[in-house]
């Protein structure tokens, strides 16, 4: 049974919400954008229409989010006050205070994600590292664990390259995850270097032994972002590209690799960006999906300046082995362990198969505020 002081919590952190989060304010804003929206010309554009309803749609999840801890602190209270007069139970009254703090922090957490690229869809690059086919079956796991996080969370994954080892495992992986809310905001805590502690199936003499796989996460950018793309540092290169576990040989050269010098605004230094998309068996839809992620590259490289974020762009260039990596996944200790937040799970089994909100929220709790507007 929950104290007067965890009733009190609860009441005292939804009025901070109200008053932090500003909610009457976005509610007088919510009905002016709103009202734009029913103009009559108001689809003649479409692309602006659609910036508009996102806009919209956004400002509103705000307030649902705020109205629907105000309606559980409310039903806590009214459980409280039911249990002196025995009209409920105690277990009645648990789970109205578990309902609350849930939704409590949810709210909380996506008071984290106020930067403008958070909201985004996202693509996440998997490259194995030191270690053989060890790293390689490493990356594999970790491409089924982002993909098992994914599915419980509502997105679509779609596979826009992959490049599979020779023996087990695979090399790389490009993915794109889309169809939900802030993919990018929530998956830019997986940046970094995963370190992989266990006794390998590969090696006969039963060892223990370390390997490394890297994640790069950007966001994935739509038509309503604006990202210039110089013609004339693009060129492109096609090849055959095979189906799922490499069926099917393709007879035309769908496969499309896309090269594009980019010269680094501060310093002039030009570096190549090369990216490959074997997503479809059409040349143009995998051309416009290469586009795409350079665009999103381009974007995120673009933020990061705008957020003086140059010394994270440097980490994120460190060699993948020991010593720069930011989570360790130990499997015979049964611990995983974040090196930022050091948040950490014995768990190891929920981990893999997709159970990071853990890790996601103690990052964000720890290190997104350092980037969130007052």
């Amino acid at each position: 049974m929950i104290t007067q002081d965890q009733l009190k919590d609860v009441l005292d952190r939804a009025d901070k919400l109200k008053h932090y989060l500003r909610i009457d304010e976005k509610q007088i804003e919510w009905e002016e954008e709103d009202l734009r929206t029913q103009a009559p010309d108001f689809w003649d554009d479409p692309k602006r229409a659609e910036a508009q309803m996102k806009k919209v749609k956004g400002i509103k999840k705000w307030i649902d989010g705020y109205d629907e801890v105000r309606t559980m602190a409310d039903e806590l209270q009214l459980a409280f006050d039911f249990y002196k007069e025995e009209m409920v139970t105690e277990q009645e009254v648990d789970e109205a205070y578990q309902k609350a703090i849930k939704a409590i922090e949810d709210l909380e957490l996506m008071n984290m994600l106020r930067q403008e690229e958070d909201p985004m869809d996202a693509v996440l690059k998997i490259n194995s590292g030191a270690g053989g086919t060890e790293a390689q079956d490493w990356a594999q796991m970790l491409m089924r664990m982002y993909m098992r996080w994914a599915e419980a969370h509502g997105y679509k994954v779609t596979i826009a390259n992959l490049l599979e080892a020779e023996d087990a495992g695979i090399k790389s992986v490009t993915m794109q995850i889309e169809g939900g809310e802030y993919a990018y905001g929530y998956l830019k805590s997986e940046n970094g270097v995963h370190r992989l502690v266990r006794v390998s199936p590969f090696n006969a003499q039963g060892k223990r032994m370390t390997s490394f796989a890297s994640v790069f996460v950007t966001p994935l950018v739509d038509d309503t972002i604006e990202v210039y793309v110089d013609p004339a540092k693009l060129s492109w290169d096609t090849f055959r590209s095979s189906g799922a576990g490499g069926q099917n040989v393709n007879k035309v050269e769908s496969g499309v690799r896309l090269r594009y010098w980019y010269t680094d605004p501060d310093t002039g230094e030009e570096e190549e960006i090369l990216i490959e998309n074997t997503e479809t068996r059409d040349q143009p839809k995998n051309k416009e999906r290469a586009l795409t992620l350079l665009r999103s590259q381009l974007y995120d490289r673009a933020m990061k300046k705008r957020m003086e974020a140059q010394a994270k762009i440097e980490a994120g260039k460190k060699k993948i082995e020991w010593g720069s990596q930011i989570r360790s996944y130990v499997f015979d200790d049964k611990r995983v362990k974040d090196h930022r937040t050091n948040f950490e799970t014995r768990d190891v089994e929920s981990v893999m198969n997709g159970k990071l909100d853990g890790f996601i929220k103690a990052y964000l709790m720890e290190f997104a505020s350092e980037n969130t507007e007052g």
